[in-house]
């Protein structure tokens, strides 16, 4: 069973570099992409961590409050 929440869970986290756009904007290149996901992280241990945690969740949640929003509005 613990193999399988994994797998979930990894398909969960791709699921979420799709939505983000960052597959149409790399045009599928995964080097590009695990290297935008690297100079994030970078990014993240160089900055006030969680500051930075901060607002990616502020965002994120606001994405996905919107994309609810339109889904219930086109439903």
């Amino acid at each position: 069973m613990q193999r399988r929440e994994r797998t979930r869970h990894l398909i969960e986290l791709g699921g979420l570099v799709q939505k983000a756009g960052l597959v149409d904007l790399a045009d599928d290149d995964r080097a590009t992409i695990y290297g935008a996901l690297l100079e994030l992280v970078g990014k993240a241990q160089s900055d006030d961590l969680s500051a930075t945690l901060a607002l990616w969740k502020r965002r994120g949640k606001r994405a996905f409050d919107t994309e609810t929003e339109a889904g219930k509005t086109t439903a």
